[in-house]
């Protein structure tokens, strides 16, 4: 029986002198063949079977970014290699193609894929933009994604002075940085996906509060917008991510290891703490992790507010394991194919460590709790990176790998509206205007 396909991904990689300098470049299009995203990047010296995995995963990560998880999809390539090892019939023995195929075979496990190898020639497209990064890299210059023509028609253009996706993918994890995430450099034609009005009013409020951070949080909870206005007064969640420590200069993986506020810390703390005791925040309720660098954190604003600090367990941040104090560079070169693995799949855990599936699992009970013993006032939640991150893909009904496309600076503030009756409405994201 024929199974029909929703999507196409085509990916390729090269290297001009194997190795020498190396890019790749992957497409994906629906059904009719119709554009909807592109990558591509230079990767510097590389061979082929390398440039070659990382334009299938780069495809494979887009194709996330559309939405598209669990998707009947085929994949072409004309790397006979790459299409044979992930389709299981020939071993990975090359130790430097180990990883890559890890992480790539984690990704494709999220989607329902068809493994074809197609002809050089009919690979044009992905072959394409691997050599327009490579160009571009040879004159200086970074690939950027043309202007999507043959989008779907019922994809809506982007509105006048909209912004185009996010395509920063900062880290994920809380005080470290420099980690790899999707990248897959998406046409802002493909931002026309339609979701539900729920999810796209979030969405827009979200973007919004970004750009307007002294005024993000300041709102009436009584409903807003095109929405129906609910029928009680939201329960207000003010997420404040906790200040620096030793382990954020230093850009080290910091989860259940206890270190306090550096000086600049506190100070962010205070800062912090300063703002939310003051119209139009009328804090009621502090509630905080229980490690020492949150604890800090809202003990500022519980002296400013004059409230109890609550603690609640869930809400630490998750458990690094044998990665715990580590830089990325340390762990990528410790455990490689641990890393490759946990980068592809939510379910995979660090060594001795916590997924962020569990991760997700326990901050959704946290937030139920506080929500519902709260209802109707304004909470100040003191968290970390990943938790605040969760919540905030809760509240948008957002995809795991969006976790990768927000960034939370030290001592932010988000915030998130719960109604009774409605949805959940993200009111502010990494606002900082406190810190100026």
């Amino acid at each position: 029986m024929t199974v029909a396909v929703e999507f196409i991904v085509e990916a390729d990689g090269g290297s001009r002198g194997n190795p020498g300098p190396a890019g790749y470049g992957a497409v994906v299009k629906d059904d009719a063949g119709r554009v909807l995203a592109e990558a591509a990047e230079s990767i510097g010296t590389a061979t082929n079977n390398v440039a070659e995995y990382r334009g299938l995963i780069a495809g494979l990560r887009a194709l996330l970014a559309l939405g598209a998880e669990g998707g009947q999809v085929e994949v072409r390539m004309d790397s006979k290699l790459v299409i044979e090892q992930m389709a299981g019939r020939w071993k990975v023995k090359h130790e430097g193609l180990r990883p890559l195929a890890l992480e790539a075979a984690g990704l494709a496990r999220r989607f329902r894929i068809t493994w074809t190898w197609i002809p050089r020639e009919r690979n044009s497209h992905a072959d394409r933009l691997a050599n327009e990064a490579m160009d571009a890299a040879a004159r200086g210059e970074t690939w950027q994604a043309s202007a999507i023509t043959s989008a779907p028609e019922s994809a809506p253009a982007v509105e006048p002075g909209a912004e185009p996706p996010n395509t920063d993918a900062p880290s994920l994890f809380d005080d470290a940085s420099g980690a790899p995430a999707p990248v897959a450099r998406t046409p802002a034609a493909a931002a026309g996906r339609t979701g539900t009005p729920g999810a796209t009013g979030a969405g827009t409020a979200a973007g919004g509060a970004g750009t307007a951070a002294g005024t993000a949080t300041s709102h009436d909870r009584r409903g807003h917008g095109w929405m129906p206005r609910a029928t009680r007064v939201a329960t207000s969640l003010l997420l404040l991510r906790h200040g620096q420590t030793p382990l954020s200069v230093e850009k080290r993986f910091s989860g259940l290891g206890d270190p306090s506020l550096t000086s600049t810390g506190l100070a962010q703390a205070e800062a912090a703490a300063l703002r939310l005791s003051r119209q139009p925040y009328e804090v009621e309720v502090i509630v905080t992790s229980p490690l020492a660098r949150a604890r800090q954190t809202a003990e500022a604003v519980a002296a400013r507010t004059g409230l109890a600090v609550l603690v609640d367990d869930d809400l630490r941040e998750t458990d690094f394991g044998e990665w715990e104090g580590h830089t990325f560079a340390e762990i990528q070169e410790r455990w490689p194919r641990e890393l490759a693995a946990w980068l592809a799949d939510p379910d995979v855990a660090p060594p001795g460590g916590e997924s962020f599936a569990s991760t997700a699992r326990r901050v959704e009970q946290a937030r139920d709790r506080v929500v519902k013993a709260n209802e109707g006032r304004s909470v100040v939640v003191v968290s970390h990176v990943t938790p605040i991150k969760m919540l905030v893909r809760f509240a948008l009904g957002a995809p795991p790998e969006a976790l990768y496309r927000m960034h939370l600076d030290l001592a932010c503030l988000s915030a998130i509206d719960y109604y009774a009756d409605g949805p959940a409405v993200v009111r502010a994201l990494n606002d900082t205007a406190h810190l100026s």
